[in-house]
């Protein structure tokens, strides 16, 4: 089971076999930072509850590479087969959040809690999700089957299977505000 659902990230990937070389190329030669992770990640899950010594091994080494790569997902979060992390850095994902099969993810997302209003909990993504850079999902909330989530879009309701959220479109304003901004420059 376990080989299984790492294989599954790496085809994810491209990689149709796991052996030493392709470890020694993810790891080391040429690092793959979102396949580096969820290997760490799997490895932490599965040894939590069958050998506390490799557990606390590889949630150390978790814990480096969160801070290392900006990905701060708990081992605690449940992830379906297949996850796929696009871009390192500044990824944050509720512990309690489920997420199903073959999802992507790109950087700057955050699945969160709410902690008020009718939505109180975590999100529960659904299979074969994408969710666009920036993205934010709060609330206990179903993102459904097959849904695409757009750059920059915050999601705060339920989304049926099949549909895709979009962001709103950026507003141009004829005003120059770049003077507040900007400081200390040589012009």
């Amino acid at each position: 089971m376990l080989k299984q659902t790492i294989l599954s990230d790496y085809k994810r990937c491209g990689i149709n076999k796991i052996s030493l070389w392709t470890l020694i190329k993810t790891f080391l030669l040429i690092p793959n930072p979102g396949l580096k992770f969820m290997t760490i990640f799997r490895l932490t899950q599965y040894f939590r509850r069958r050998c506390r010594p490799l557990f606390y091994f590889f949630f150390l080494w978790l814990r480096n590479l969160k801070v290392k790569y900006g990905f701060d997902i708990s081992y605690r979060t449940q992830i379906g087969n297949g996850f796929y992390i696009g871009h390192f850095g500044s990824v944050v994902i509720h512990g309690d959040t489920i997420i199903g099969d073959n999802c992507n993810i790109s950087q700057g997302i955050t699945f969160g809690v709410s902690n008020a209003g009718a939505t109180i909990g975590v999100p529960k993504i659904g299979n074969n999700v994408f969710v666009g850079p920036g993205a934010c999902v709060f609330g206990n909330i179903t993102i459904g089957n097959h849904v695409t989530i757009g750059a920059n879009a915050v999601v705060t309701d339920d989304v049926p299977d099949f549909y895709t959220v979009l962001s709103p479109i950026a507003t141009l304003i004829n005003k120059d505000l770049s003077s507040f901004y900007i400081h200390n420059s040589d012009t």
